[in-house]
């Protein structure tokens, strides 16, 4: 007779279950071993409110619980958290269903786009159908088991349902696998229809037991990094990009290394910007459609392009035009075998900070020639020149946007952080922001998702509470999801908000300028007269609407009252707002490089029909690299 041993079980219901796995996960890297949870946001509903909301509260002493306003701010909150971790650490976020849930899609897409770890646990329809249709219900004629959680799908890097307890076990351990995973990581779904969240179950205690997901340093194959090195040694001008995956893999010492052994000069992605001081003599500075002509320069005429942890992606490349050397070679780092291919890429799949030691190793002492490092030092510094220019404030009775970020940086201390997303601040960031700490730059740039400033500042300051954090935000983006301001005042976080008032979607407003568009339905203006938008302007009181929430809020309008502003917000003991108006017209000069963005090819109105032939100019610079 065969005898089996029970396994140990614990009863619990789904949400309970739930909770006590996510308590017990672990992460390390490099020896460092740290909990990987910080907690979890929810706002309760139909759906979760005696389910994960139940759980939540059972267990608030051992497992944090966050209040958000806003199902789309919660999950961005989750970004800001695991910008700052470092991809190490993450924060979970439940939602009730339907438009709860819905919600979060946005917010879904930017983390995946970003590969940055979220877990979201919407509320879903009854699994037993014993009900009719439930409130806020999506019901499809030709598919009984779509809801509206489907959505979630393509903007999630895994997703699953619970639609019987026995599946929570192998969807938890799916789940931790990508969080945790350097190449795979991103928003990950799993929906709970609410009965099953309810719904007690003979759990193995095993699955509740402390683990440790370890994250490794995976190294590139030794053939391709000697097939690389060979591409490198046999360049003239090779140029580095850096990109966010050499901050997320603490690769930023062995970039710097690199590129003072070799003499190659750095150009930073918008992810990538704090990978390098920003005063070191071979840092080019922004590199892209949004960065400098002194780095694009650089790039334009480089042999051989060396991109570490960057996606390669439009702003980049600009559109593909960005590298003008016909022979131009490309050598690829990155643990994302998508990315690692990119421009037809010599590839080296691998962990970006033991690449680049075997990388240097094997290219054994070579370096660039005199006159190319030469070349390289003067456009950095030429770069900062033309920074201490354009941020000068000199003698003008007006604050242009440009000053008013050299205002804000130097009132930035080294370990501060500042976090902007959409606009036409994150160009002028890219180009003139000096970080002052590897982790002091929080651009999500990948989505460029509107409403992203508020909450991921919050996400910041949630994850170390031992930096200043300065969100910097437009007055158009403001207007889409500022009520996250209460849930920074109820957790009582120390961080500064810069409201910038251009009058309207300011970056848009020029991006149609150029494209022939003429600056339509850009400004906050009240229909006139002839039923169009060009009334009278919409007056927004900006300070009064954050002082609402609870914030502390001083005004500026000058570059002295601004900087007085700041002295006192960065004081206070608590969540501070400094409103700022700004020159609308006050711009400084471009990139130098293009960004493809179709004009209609044919119009009967003449801006239209000159920018479509500057258009056609443009493109004809376009290709691929093959």
């Amino acid at each position: 007779m065969t005898h089996t041993t029970a396994v140990p079980t614990i009863r619990l219901t789904v949400g309970q279950a739930v909770i006590q796995f996510l308590k017990a996960q672990y992460v390390e890297r490099d020896g460092v071993t740290e909990l990987f949870f910080g907690g979890a946001f929810g706002i309760f509903g139909h759906g979760n409110v005696a389910g994960i909301g139940q759980a939540m509260l059972q267990y608030q002493d051992e497992f944090r619980y966050y209040q958000g306003r806003n199902e789309q701010g919660m999950v961005h909150i989750g970004i800001g958290y695991a910008k700052m971790k470092n991809r190490l650490g993450a924060l979970a976020v439940s939602t009730s269903i339907g438009p709860g849930a819905t919600n979060m899609v946005t917010g879904a897409g930017t983390a995946t786009v970003n590969h940055l770890p979220v877990l979201l646990l919407p509320s879903d329809v009854f699994a037993t159908r014993s009900t009719g249709a439930v409130l806020q219900q999506q019901e499809m004629p030709y598919a009984g088991d779509i809801t509206a959680n489907d959505a979630f799908r393509p903007v999630s890097r895994y997703f699953d349902r619970i639609w019987r307890p026995e599946q929570l076990a192998p969807a938890l351990l799916e789940a931790m696998r990508v969080l945790t995973s350097p190449a795979d990581t991103g928003a990950v779904t799993i929906a709970l229809p609410q009965d099953v969240q309810a719904e007690a179950y003979d759990f193995p205690r095993a699955l509740f037991a402390d683990r440790v997901w370890h994250v490794a340093r995976n190294r590139a194959d030794r053939a391709a990094i000697a097939r690389a090195a060979k591409i490198i040694a046999s360049s003239t001008n090779p140029v580095i990009i850096a990109g966010g995956g050499v901050i997320y893999s603490d690769a930023s010492d062995q970039l710097v290394a690199f590129a003072e052994a070799t003499g190659i000069g750095v150009g930073v992605t918008q992810a990538g910007k704090a990978s390098i001081p920003h005063d070191h003599e071979l840092a080019l500075g922004a590199l892209g459609a949004s960065g400098s002509a002194f780095a694009n320069d650089i790039a334009g005429s480089a042999d051989v392009v060396i991109g570490i942890g960057t996606r390669y992606t439009d702003f980049t490349t600009a559109s593909n035009t960005m590298f003008k050397n016909p022979n131009v070679r490309f050598v690829n780092i990155n643990v994302a075998e998508i990315d690692v291919v990119k421009e037809t890429a010599t590839p080296l799949m691998g962990d970006a900070r033991e690449t680049l030691l075997d990388l240097l190793d094997a290219l054994d002492g070579w370096k660039v020639s005199d006159t190319t490092r030469s070349g390289t030092m003067a456009a950095a510094a030429g770069w900062r020149r033309e920074v201490d220019r354009i941020i000068d404030l000199g003698t003008s009775t007006t604050l242009s946007q440009a000053q008013m970020i050299g205002v804000l940086n130097a009132a930035a201390g080294e370990r501060d952080v500042i976090v902007n997303a959409a606009g036409s601040m994150p160009g002028d960031l890219h180009r003139l922001w000096r970080a002052g700490s590897v982790k002091g730059y929080d651009l999500e740039y990948g989505n460029s998702c509107m409403g992203y400033e508020i909450p991921g500042a919050i996400g910041n300051a949630l994850a170390d509470s031992s930096r200043h954090v300065f969100c910097l935000i437009g007055d158009g983006t403001y207007l889409m999801l500022s009520q996250e301001i209460m849930t920074a005042v109820q957790e009582q976080l120390n961080m500064t908000i810069v409201i910038v008032d251009n009058y309207g979607y300011g970056s848009i407003a020029a991006l149609s300028e150029s494209r022939g568009s003429q600056g339509f339905a850009c400004r906050f203006n009240e229909r006139g007269e002839g039923e169009r938008h060009d009334g009278a302007r919409i007056e927004v009181d900006f300070a009064s609407n954050a002082a609402s929430y609870g914030a502390s809020v001083w005004s500026a309008d000058s570059a002295k009252s601004f900087q007085a502003a700041l002295d006192e917000a960065v004081a206070f003991d608590g969540t501070s707002v400094v409103y700022v108006q700004v020159d609308e017209q006050a711009r400084f000069g471009g990139s130098g490089a293009w960004w493809d963005v179709p004009v209609a090819e044919v119009s009967t109105l003449e801006s239209a029909t000159l920018a479509r032939q500057e258009y056609d100019r443009e493109r004809e610079a376009q290709h691929l690299y093959l």
